[in-house]
């Protein structure tokens, strides 16, 4: 978990780093310009990119779309590896604890991949080895026989034991949903614990934290009232530390009208990017719509506090999460060219 001690030069160092890394990244033009070509070009473009290392290392074993997806997925996990290196006392610290969310990921795709029978190959490639379970670990845990035995040779011991506790629920259901909501809050109370541990930097991580909370309940209360079934619980779904108690979300998913569900999350919030996107939900939009524009206003947020704190944690956090989306819009565009859809219908779920 977190570490102590840190200077301010090393502060300096890694938050220009990290601005730097930031301006090399895919600009809105450049999307632009690859939702307009061909599967064939696209793939030159990302061979020609930073990715190509990895494309070189992986063409052996991969080819086409298969290729281009497992070299992003590895490119983003070595960069981030990179940049635990980089960082200094608590800051490393701040930042493992923030990639955890890779291991509950990728435990989760193993799993849901293992029920589903999908092959080794199939899973692998979309795993991210970016948190504290690297590529050795996440291979063993695919040659695992069964699903119990990849929880019970789970090095953290902490999320096999929230794995064990569910499991026999999730295979009968057919379902990981709440396993992950479990894990989810685990992940976010034991990022809570480090913020508020009286380091230096724990402030901003603090708020970013509960921030990124706020939307990731705002996100789930979209998704529930989509589904239109307000007589089912929701208790157990809401992660706690954020600006919105349990109660008054599951009140909200039943609410009939979006102008009451606004003005009631509006009153917790002071974030002007935050309220600028709640304002726009009044109208109804679809799901994909609501959270695209959800993270946009988490992206911009992250944008506003790294400049109110340009050397602290949060010009990492900033770049962590875009070079995310990077990652994330290039194996869309991969995916949904291969599938021969619109320019149109892959523009709407890009994060640009």
């Amino acid at each position: 978990m977190t570490e102590v001690m840190s200077g301010p030069a090393p502060y300096i160092y890694v938050s220009t780093r990290m601005r730097v890394r930031k301006a090399k990244l895919i600009q809105r033009e450049e999307y632009l310009r690859m939702l307009n070509m061909g599967l064939p070009e696209f793939t030159r473009t990302i061979e020609e990119m930073e990715y190509k290392r990895e494309v070189d290392e992986l063409s052996a074993s991969f080819g086409g779309v298969d290729l281009i997806e497992n070299a992003l997925s590895w490119n983003l996990a070595k960069e981030y590896q990179r940049i635990i290196a980089l960082a200094p006392g608590e800051m490393k610290g701040f930042t493992r604890d923030y990639l955890h969310k890779w291991d509950i990921q990728n435990i989760l795709t193993i799993l849901r991949g293992k029920v589903q029978g999908l092959s080794e190959g199939k899973i692998r490639a979309v795993l991210v080895p970016a948190g504290e379970l690297d590529a050795t670990v996440l291979d063993r845990l695919l040659t695992e026989s069964s699903v119990e035995r990849i929880i019970e040779t789970l090095p953290q011991k902490q999320m096999a034991a929230i794995l064990s506790a569910g499991l026999s629920d999730a295979l009968e259901t057919h379902s990981f949903g709440k396993l992950e909501n479990e894990l989810y809050k685990y992940y976010y109370a034991t990022l809570i614990k480090a913020a508020r541990g009286g380091m230096k930097g724990g402030l901003p991580f603090f708020k970013y934290v509960v921030f990124e909370i706020d939307i990731k309940n705002i996100t789930n209360l979209f998704r529930i009232r989509a589904q239109g079934k307000p007589d089912v619980s929701t208790s157990d779904i809401w992660v706690e530390g954020g600006s919105y108690n349990a109660d008054e979300l599951e009140r909200l998913c039943s609410v009939a009208g979006l102008d009451e569900v606004v003005d009631t999350l509006k009153k917790k919030v002071k974030s002007p990017v935050l309220i600028e996107a709640l304002e726009s939900l009044r109208e109804k939009k679809p799901i994909y719509a609501i959270e695209g524009m959800l993270i946009t206003a988490q992206l911009n947020q992250m944008d506003n506090v790294s400049k109110r704190n340009p050397f602290s944690i949060s010009p990492l956090l900033v770049y962590l999460e875009r070079k995310k989306y990077e990652v994330a819009n290039l194996r869309a565009l991969a995916r949904g060219k291969e599938a021969g859809l619109a320019s149109e219908v892959l523009e709407k779920y890009l994060v640009m």
